[in-house]
């Protein structure tokens, strides 16, 4: 891992679910990240949701992508 590099981290399949009901949206109205990219945890997969933390002006900022 890179110190430029956001912290990504995957969430598990409750946290995923819970997510998705507090936004009310479904998983494929999140933005996507390939399966490929390097930045990705080891053991992801096709459908898992990723939780990217960027810290900016000493603060976190929070996104959320699904695997395709």
């Amino acid at each position: 891992m890179h110190i430029l590099q956001p912290k990504h981290s995957k969430l598990k399949s409750d946290e995923a679910q819970k997510l998705l009901s507090d936004l009310n949206i479904s998983l494929s109205q999140l933005p996507k990240i390939k399966l490929e990219d390097p930045a990705l945890p080891s053991g992801c997969k096709v459908g898992d949701v990723i939780k990217i933390e960027k810290k900016e002006e000493g603060k976190t900022i929070v996104f959320y992508r699904v695997v395709v």
